[in-house]
């Protein structure tokens, strides 16, 4: 078990060289509460390793939220700039897919890691015309949402306001669940002990309705489904129900956590695993050097975890309840990776994110890439 002690606030500088989720200091030791853990190896496994097929599109501004709707297209965000992209999937002639600007969200502060984050198509979407966005204004995080009507954006509606904002650690992610609710991460903003405030919305997964308010059934009668993490950038959703997430560690270990409603992940008390009934034990841990994980999706079988730092993409078996055998791809070839998604056809989308302050650009970052899994 790796214990922490309680600080007020990270010294911006600190944050940004050495406690940040996105480049935390890496560690090849493994403490002894976390021997029976599987962890990460850079294995691939013969006979079945993805391979990117295509790119979508080339010369993004750090792409952060990345969803589809009923008619194939891809809506992304792009944290610094604040635009909204709908991307028409590339043709069979190799040519990249058509990027148009349908909006911009206003109220967008960006600085650091905060910026126009997630984004998530309402599941009435023919019926409704509802995008909803999380997006970090100069005051709070705030989960808007507004219509978009052919390749116009209207204007936003804020559904759920007061979320703490900061420098780095702001979560982001959004995605609707299997039962019609609206699952949103946030970070604790470089303050752990936001992440022990139960009542508060820092360091936590909440599950709203579509309108904003608290989903009927969460377990504290408020908009929390589960408390005690750091820095969740991932959230998917098996096919059973099962919610995962893909959470940033400090200075040891970055989580793959299996989400049950009301439980206490342990942030700032527990990184990676401690046995300690109390808190809930990550699934897998992995060195933050290997990982710094953001984007988490489900297909077939398997979660795939996109790595910042790690620069990789992770393949992770899931068996029921259970998470195991994680492989690593693309070391290295495309850079920091942020976002991956299920495509309608059964492909994943999988973003870089090398314009993000951290990483080493090349000619036509950021992109967007096709693998066939």
């Amino acid at each position: 078990m790796i214990a922490h002690s309680a600080t007020a606030a990270l010294l911006a500088t600190t944050a940004l060289l050495s406690g940040c989720g996105d480049d935390a200091p890496s560690s090849t030791s493994m403490p002894s509460g976390s021997a029976a853990m599987p962890t990460a190896t850079s294995s691939s496994t013969p006979g079945a390793e993805p391979a990117v097929v295509d790119t979508v599109a080339t010369g993004l501004a750090v792409p952060w939220g990345l969803d589809f709707l009923p008619d194939g297209r891809a809506i992304v965000t792009e944290r610094d700039t604040a635009r909204v992209l709908a991307i028409t999937p590339p043709a069979d002639s190799g040519e990249g897919g058509e990027v148009v600007e349908v909006g911009r969200v206003p109220e967008t502060a960006a600085q650091g890691e905060a910026g126009l984050l997630g984004v998530a198509v309402s599941p009435d979407f023919e019926t409704d015309h509802l995008l909803y966005f999380y997006v970090c204004t100069s005051d709070d995080n705030q989960v808007v949402r507004a219509t978009l009507e052919g390749d116009e954006l209207g204007p936003t509606e804020p559904i759920l306001t007061g979320i703490p904002n900061g420098y780095i650690h702001d979560g982001g992610r959004l995605e609707f669940g299997p039962d019609g609710y609206l699952y949103v991460t946030t970070g604790e903003t470089g303050e752990d002990q936001l992440a022990r405030d139960r009542d508060g919305y820092a360091g936590k997964i909440l599950r709203i309705t579509p309108d904003g308010d608290p989903a009927p059934g969460n377990p504290f009668d408020d908009e929390v489904w589960s408390w005690g993490h750091r820095n969740v950038q991932g959230l998917a959703f098996d096919g059973d129900g099962r919610l995962w997430a893909s959470e940033f560690g400090s200075d040891t270990f970055d989580e793959l956590n299996l989400i049950e409603a009301g439980d206490d992940y342990g942030w700032p008390v527990i990184e990676g695993v401690g046995g300690d009934p109390s808190y809930h034990d990550p699934q897998l841990t992995w060195p933050t050097d290997q990982a710094s994980p953001s984007g988490l999706a489900y297909l077939d079988g398997e979660l795939w975890m996109a790595a910042l730092r790690g620069e990789r993409l992770w393949r992770i078996p899931v068996d029921g309840a259970s998470a195991s055998e994680p492989t690593a791809y693309f070391e290295g070839d495309f850079g920091r990776l942020r976002t991956v998604a299920v495509a309608p056809d059964g492909r994943l989308w999988l973003t870089t994110s090398n314009l993000d302050g951290r990483g080493e650009p090349v000619d036509g970052d950021d992109r967007i890439l096709i693998v066939e899994p």
